[in-house]
């Protein structure tokens, strides 16, 4: 079962990649497969999504964060700058964007779809890291900052849905710092 799941992920990432849409009726037949088998096997479509956008953001994240690394409150700023311009600079996040934008949006931006916890969770802990480490020091509650710093993520990923204007991590980058010192 976990090797099965493995493979459609794979496959689900690869079709996200090549800048094609998620079909499970066209996953299930690469993996000749019943759908009924892999909606089992993954469960929704949606719940597809987040974990081909999990994956692709966690690979993302520990490359990122690999030493030798920044520290302290430029750690962070990197490490959320980094991981803003591997999302908007990425071909398959802009065409699922492009298509399905409410859709990403609402998987990647709601607690409850399981994407957003994982990322605070990465962030929260790299606050952590630097604040027992003494490189950091911020007169807020951490996890709070954390979501903080996931919601600048958000906002500046999804800039033309709220805005119009086109998603820039630099503008991203100057709010973080601010935050941060």
């Amino acid at each position: 079962m976990r090797a099965m799941l493995t493979d459609a992920l794979v496959e689900a990432k690869r079709a996200f990649l090549r800048r094609q849409r998620v079909d499970m009726g066209v996953l299930a037949e690469r993996l000749d497969i019943s759908c009924d088998a892999l909606h089992h096997w993954v469960g929704s479509r949606e719940q597809l999504l987040v974990e081909v956008a999990w994956s692709l953001s966690e690979y993302a994240l520990g490359e990122l964060d690999r030493p030798p690394r920044a520290a302290g409150a430029e750690r962070v700023v990197r490490l959320a700058v980094g991981f803003l311009e591997a999302v908007i600079g990425n071909p398959g996040m802009k065409y699922w964007l492009a298509h399905e934008g409410e859709l990403a949006m609402r998987l990647l931006t709601r607690y409850d779809r399981g994407f957003q916890p994982r990322l605070i969770r990465v962030f929260l802990t790299v606050l952590r890291e630097e604040t027992d480490a003494g490189r950091l020091d911020l007169p807020a509650d951490l996890a709070e900052v954390a979501y903080v710093i996931v919601r600048i993520i958000e906002s500046y990923t999804y800039l033309n849905f709220i805005t119009g204007r086109e998603p820039d991590a630099a503008k991203a980058e100057s709010v973080l710092r601010m935050l941060l010192r």
